[in-house]
């Protein structure tokens, strides 16, 4: 198929979410994946060398456009700044992050406190999900994260996360 490059770039900027290669080669007619990932890493490369204010990153199962992190502080400039989590709503997604699927009481162990503020809070912003009940007596509500959470926090998949060793380099 002829310029599939640049309708795979038009498809990315068109969509709201990132967009994966299955969903590509959907668009495309069950096009040929290996084709449209060639294609794809080429796209990445280009903005990478290209060193503009705009990049192809790989998050949340998919390619979206992103700005550049380096170029973070003009973004808030022209945003504003937005509010962000508490120090508590940030301990509570690192646990489910981490531990999940987790139970709220799991949680709240953790934390020594409760946190049904925080996770109401982080279900609102879309960072966490319910991904169901436990089988025990009670049936309590099990957390997880969501799609919205790899793409904000600029994570492939939730194997990206730092382990435990690289969170303690970066404090030493």
């Amino acid at each position: 198929m002829e310029g599939v490059k640049a309708v795979v770039e038009a498809l990315i900027l068109a969509s709201e979410m990132p967009l994966s290669i299955e969903k590509i080669a959907e668009i495309l007619g069950n096009a040929d994946k290996k084709a449209i990932n060639t294609q794809l890493q080429e796209l990445i490369k280009e903005y990478e060398e290209r060193g503009g204010g705009i990049c192809l990153k790989e998050v949340a199962g998919g390619v979206q456009f992103r700005t550049r992190s380096d170029l973070a502080p003009w973004i808030k400039k022209l945003r504003g700044v937005r509010p962000a989590l508490t120090p508590a709503s940030l301990e509570t997604l690192s646990i489910i992050a981490y531990r999940q699927p987790v139970l709220k009481s799991e949680i709240d162990n953790i934390r020594g406190v409760d946190t049904g503020g925080s996770i109401k809070k982080l279900l609102e912003k879309k960072l966490v999900r319910i991904v169901g009940r436990k089988d025990v007596p009670g049936k309590p509500i099990v957390y997880g994260t969501t799609k919205r959470f790899l793409e904000v926090y600029n994570l492939k998949d939730l194997s990206e996360l730092p382990t435990l060793r690289e969170l303690k380099e970066l404090e030493g």
